[in-house]
């Protein structure tokens, strides 16, 4: 009887590990940036990002597959701001330069909140100082919002008597990848070694 009762201990265990091996193999099979993620996303990754329709530094129409041919950094801000975005895109613009030190290549992006004063000239020379690869866009104030919807992004101008107005906004820096979309947001109190090492986690498993 003691063999019978170790041989199905046995089985057991082989059947125990069996399983743990194919669930983890499932899960890398459904996800597999699941070990680079930081937290949960409400929803899923799936419920952010998403197609949009916008107009770069040279007034020409673009769409989400023009801009994001590599991995991107994608942030929603407008250049009359006098702190947060500056500094949040810059931190961004130094990640990528981390990143590209590792041959990893990554397009930051800029997209304003504010289309009544960032004209495309005005995004355009805001991203070519921040970083001399990042891509402003700009658009109509539906494009804007419906950009915005796609990231779930807040902003809202705020009442003023002449054009020094300032936008409240959400100020989420996102990592988009060609083909796979959306998969990572970073706070801005990541660091830039912070948000490079996070997305070169994800990049790596493109």
């Amino acid at each position: 009887m003691r063999w019978i009762a170790a041989v199905a201990a046995t089985l057991v265990l082989v059947l125990l590990i069996g399983g743990t091996w194919l669930y983890t193999r499932q899960s890398a099979a459904a996800d597999p940036f699941e070990p680079c993620r930081s937290g949960a996303i409400a929803g899923g990754a799936g419920q952010i990002g998403g197609p949009f329709e916008l107009v770069n530094a040279q007034g020409e129409t673009v769409t989400d597959e023009d801009v994001i041919t590599e991995p991107t950094l994608l942030y929603f801000g407008y250049t009359f701001c006098p702190d947060v975005c500056p500094l949040d895109t810059v931190r961004n613009a130094e990640a990528v330069d981390l990143l590209e030190a590792q041959g990893k290549m990554v397009t930051p992006v800029f997209i304003t909140i504010d289309p009544e004063r960032d004209t495309p000239e005005a995004v355009g020379d805001f991203a070519h100082n921040v970083h001399e690869r990042m891509i402003g866009l700009t658009g109509s104030p539906e494009q804007i919002q419906a950009a915005s919807q796609a990231y779930r992004t807040y902003y809202k101008k705020q009442d003023a008597e002449d054009e020094f107005y300032l936008v409240d906004h959400s100020t989420f820096t996102y990592l988009v990848l060609p083909e796979h979309g959306f998969v990572e947001y970073f706070r801005r109190d990541k660091s830039p070694e912070d948000v490079a090492t996070a997305a070169a986690c994800f990049i790596d498993r493109m």
